[in-house]
């Protein structure tokens, strides 16, 4: 066989070898992309986002749309050349696997996290939007989960009000690691508790809560502190009573970070006239109880998927501002909040058109 003819033979088959090695060599990594926006004052899949009865209700018009991001599943591998191409798309963000999901996360893992999380956003857009309209929520501690295989499990219930630990009053979640902790493992802590179906009795008869139960739990030992502090294997959270029925109907939507753009929805059709002015805004970010609003991960996919809908203007945490400036899409202005009061001072300036004195992101911040 001719040198040269072999030459090429060889280098061929070479680069036959290296792209099966490239599709069929899985790498630690997992994509990002835009995913859908959904418009909080519109519909979806047919009926209002936004569901709300025994108050009055004002017409809206415009757009404040939640953003999300589509990612890869847990059990997807991606192969080399997928990584390859992915790198080269701008509108896809190639990322550690272990970012995504780590500890060795599964699908139904992350699946249920998100789902939890999705399901407290709502509620905290609920009470800021409440808070800053000046509307009381009645709020109390409640055991939010418990561990599997804990001491807990079987005495406390996810939903029981906790009243009291010890003969302490709880006021805040915080309060019950706090009283848990003042013991040594192996002693015993009282819980003072609504159980969870008395609750949801009173609630549907529109009465308060009053029989009590005492629950003795003998604490463990943590794994994480070298075995001093004490635990009993549940984490505490928050639930409310509101003065009307707030509803949220977006299913396939997981994770909390359309937490702002619900209690701006919220907001705007509790209150006469129009936030937006009628202009398309869309944004992201979390939001707690008292309406401060917090990062989220990939904002630089939400913007593009954004601009691609056609926001004109994007509601962006503080904290998120200089990685979404650094390649701000073109025709997006990215405003940066910090709570839930920035951004009503940040709409009426667009609807009012002076768009100069938006605080507008920047690399630095």
């Amino acid at each position: 066989m001719p040198r040269r003819t072999a030459t090429m033979l060889a280098s061929t088959l070479m680069l036959i070898a290296l792209l099966c090695a490239g599709v069929l060599i899985p790498v630690p990594y997992a994509e990002m992309s835009p995913g859908p926006t959904v418009n909080t004052l519109g519909d979806h899949d047919g009926e209002p986002v936004l569901q709300i009865s025994g108050h009055p209700t004002y017409p809206t018009d415009g757009n404040l749309n939640m953003t999300t991001v589509r990612v890869t599943s847990a059990d997807f591998r991606m192969n080399l050349v997928q990584a390859v191409y992915g790198w080269l798309d701008p509108d896809t963000k190639i990322v550690p696997h272990d970012t995504l999901y780590p500890n060795g996360t599964t699908e139904e893992q992350s699946s249920q996290q998100n789902a939890e999380e999705f399901s407290q956003s709502q509620e905290s857009a609920k009470v800021a939007a409440l808070k800053e309209l000046g509307v009381p929520v009645k709020s109390w501690v409640i055991v939010s989960t418990v561990v599997k295989g804990s001491p807990a499990e079987g005495r406390l219930h996810a939903g029981d009000v906790i009243k009291a630990v010890d003969g302490t009053a709880v006021k805040q979640p915080s309060d019950v690691a706090k009283f848990v902790t003042r013991h040594k493992p192996g002693q015993n802590v009282v819980f003072t508790v609504v159980p969870a179906k008395e609750q949801a009795a009173a609630e549907k008869a529109h009465r308060t809560a009053t029989r009590t139960q005492d629950v003795t739990i003998t604490t463990a030992t943590s794994h994480d502190t070298g075995g001093k502090r004490a635990i009993v294997g549940i984490s505490a959270g928050t639930d409310h009573t509101f003065p009307f029925t707030i509803d949220i109907k977006l299913a396939d939507v997981g994770g909390p970070s359309a937490g702002l753009m619900f209690a701006l929805g919220i907001y705007d059709k509790l209150t006469p006239g129009s936030l937006t002015g009628g202009k398309f805004v869309a944004g992201t970010g979390t939001i707690d109880d008292n309406g401060t609003v917090g990062p989220i991960g990939g904002v630089e996919m939400k913007t593009v998927g954004a601009r691609d809908r056609g926001a004109q203007y994007f509601l962006t945490p503080a904290d998120n501002c200089a990685a979404a400036a650094k390649d701000t899409p073109g025709g997006l202005t990215l405003v940066r909040v910090k709570n839930i009061g920035d951004a009503l001072d940040a709409l009426k300036d667009i609807r009012s058109g002076d768009t100069a004195a938006l605080p507008k992101c920047t690399t630095k911040g």
